[in-house]
């Protein structure tokens, strides 16, 4: 039998081109990821189960595997599979939190309780992910109703990408939000990556 090495990432789609990229910037050729669909987000009670089912899958293939999920939605019942499997995951309630950094994050929503944040991931896939799949396309007058304690949109950017601010203010716009750009840059997903190869 071969004997398990390496690190394995079970990671949110949402999260895959920022961990390719500190992949390829750092030089990890030790880690492995197997990203989950992003999708999942719609359906917070199936994240657990399609993680556990990951790490059954490759236990015996990796030396060490780290989930790259924050809580997302699941209320605690990843915590719960993770701590019977033994594994253990970035800290926070969700990737906000930890590409902004705990502390900024908490103050953004102390000042604004009602923001809806967008990272490039979600500014990337915004229609699909949220018009589509809330039917606003179809039903626009919905957005009215979905959207009704929100009264500003942070957009949390991990890259300098032109035109990405435009469009995130166009979103802001398209509901109503105020607007503000804050340029987090990978946050704790990478000093938490880095501390992981290192130990």
């Amino acid at each position: 039998m071969e004997t398990p090495r390496g690190t394995l990432l079970i990671a949110c789609g949402a999260l895959g081109r920022e961990i390719a990229a500190l992949r390829r910037a750092n030089g990890w050729q030790q880690l492995a990821v197997r990203c989950l669909p992003a999708q999942l987000h719609n359906r917070p009670e199936r994240i657990a189960p399609a993680v556990r089912a990951e790490i059954q899958a490759n236990r015996g293939r990796y030396a060490q595997i780290f989930v790259v999920y924050a809580d997302c939605g699941t209320r605690g019942t990843l915590d719960a599979v993770l701590r019977e499997e033994g594994v253990e995951r970035l800290p926070g309630a969700h990737c906000y939190e930890f590409l902004a950094t705990p502390r900024v994050f908490a103050q953004l929503a102390d000042a604004e309780p009602g923001t809806f944040y967008l990272t490039d991931f979600l500014l990337r896939h915004f229609e699909r992910l949220v018009v589509r799949t809330l039917g606003l396309d179809r039903h626009p007058e919905l957005a009215r109703e979905y959207f009704r304690n929100y009264r500003k949109l942070v957009y949390l950017a991990q890259v300098e990408t032109p035109g990405a601010i435009e469009r995130a203010r166009e979103i802001a716009g398209r509901f109503g939000f105020a607007f503000e750009y804050r340029f987090t840059g990978y946050g704790e997903l990478g000093t938490r990556l880095t501390a992981l190869v290192a130990g």
